[in-house]
Formats: C-alpha cells, structure tokens, sequence
C-alpha cells in the first residue's frame, strides 16, 4: 500500500513538472528566441589592439534568446574603439572586449632587444602628408642638418618599422582615420594631422635619431606596405648592417654624424 502511495505521489510529480515546462518554460523559451535583436558582430580577424573600423563589423538581427547581457547592439558602440582581446568573424562585440583607449599592444611586445622612440615631425610633408600607417616600413632622411645644412640619407636609419603615427592629443592617427564625420570641424582637422612617429629601433638608431632631429629635420618616406612577413625582409636587411659592422659600429655611427658634419 505504501509502495502504490509513493508511486502516485511520483507520477503526481512527473506530470505537475511536465505541465510546468510545457505550458511555461517552453513557450518562455520560445518568446525570447523568436524576439529578433539587433547586434554587431565581428566580420574579420580583428587583432587585439587594432582600431575598430567600419568594414571590420556587421549589424545583425538574431534571436534574443540566451544573449549576453553586455552584447553591444550598435555599430557606433563598437566603431572607433579599440580590440581588448582578439576577434574572430562572427564573434558578438561585447563591452568588455573593446575599449576607448589603445592597448599599446605594439609596445608591450618589446622585448629588450630594441626600443620605441618617437620623433617630431616638423612639417605636414615630413610625416607624408598624413598617408603612414602603424607596420610601414619607412626610411628616414635628414634635411637643414647641422650648420652648413646638409641633407642626406642616413644608412643607420634606411629600414625602420613604423609603430604609430600619433597627432598632437595622443591619438594614433588609425584610430582617427576610422572616425567618420559628414563634416570635420578645425579641431577635428587639427586632430588628423601626425604630430609624431613611433618608431622601432635599436640604441644606435635611437641615438641618431635623436642628433638628427634635434640640428636638422626628418622626412619619412615610404619604403614598404603589406604583409608582416615580407616587411620583416626589409627589418632583417637593415639588422644585417648593423651586425655585419660588429666591432665597428660604433665607428661607423660616428663616421655617419662626421659625414652629417661635412667632414
């Protein structure tokens, strides 16, 4: 008797659950997953620390249910800002994986061997024009150098890997590019003109760098844009020069600033 009584009270059980998903959880469910949402999702491989363009992302309509709650929901949310953490296409942009401001991902990678260094620049020419972009492969020449005014290339300075281009609030100008505007305002314009590049070098580089900003001007010219691999060609070329001068770099270094001197 007892036994049926457990059984009646578990079948009594079984269909008060049964009833309860039927008749709530299921059609809750199905509430929230016919709910369409709009949301922006990554459309290509965005790197962690790069700029968030337009073309980087899509605007979306799917299905409500089970989202996360910080899933942005808008392109203007997302465009302009910075990768906190690496993107894949496809992956929903949530608040916690971009941010206002860059991770500097090009300078944590340092690592002891060379350093960053940041110039002037002393014209809108000198930086081309505004056209450098963070991974270029620049070549720096020195102009009005010294008392007699020199200008030359310097063979220490012929390959060097452009880091970012910064404009005067400390905005890296592919961040800036990435802002759209119907219509720029002369404080938008002014913060679309380089003020500074950041560039790779090692100590001898950035010495040089130094003296020659300091009695005269660089100009940066654009050697190389495209993949990372072949620019990495253009950086072993130049390390080869320093290598290859091994005890005599030194000398060499200060042959280049005699040369700069006119002696």
């Amino acid at each position: 008797m007892k036994i049926l009584r457990k059984r009646t009270l578990l079948s009594l059980a079984a269909i008060l659950m049964a009833a309860f998903l039927c008749f709530y959880v299921v059609p809750k469910q199905n509430i929230a997953a016919g709910k369409r949402v709009s949301i922006v999702r990554a459309e290509k491989t965005i790197p962690e620390g790069m700029a968030i363009t337009s073309d980087m992302v899509q605007q979306v309509s799917v299905g409500g249910y089970n989202l996360p709650s910080n899933v942005l929901k808008d392109k203007k949310d997302v465009v302009g800002k910075y990768a906190s953490a690496e993107l894949q296409p496809g992956d929903y942009i949530l608040s916690t994986k971009v941010t206002v401001k860059a991770s500097d991902s090009y300078l944590s990678s340092l690592d002891g061997n060379k350093q960053a260094i940041s110039i002037p620049i002393k014209s809108f020419a000198a930086g081309l024009s505004g056209k450098l972009q963070s991974g270029d492969i620049v070549s720096l020449i020195v102009g009005s150098y010294g008392n007699e005014k020199k200008t030359f290339t310097s063979p220490e300075l012929r390959y060097v890997k452009l880091l970012a281009a910064t404009n005067s609030q400390g905005d890296d100008m592919d961040t800036v590019k990435s802002k759209k505007t119907d219509k720029d305002s002369d404080s938008d314009k002014d913060k679309k003109i380089p003020a500074t590049l950041t560039l790779l070098v090692n100590s001898e580089q950035a010495k040089l760098l130094v003296d020659y900003q300091t009695q005269g001007e660089l100009y940066a010219s654009l050697v190389y844009r495209g993949t990372e691999e072949n620019a990495e060609k253009y950086l072993d070329e130049q390390d080869s020069y320093f290598s290859g001068t091994g005890a005599q770099q030194g000398e060499t270094t200060q042959a280049g600033g005699s040369t700069a001197n006119g002696g």
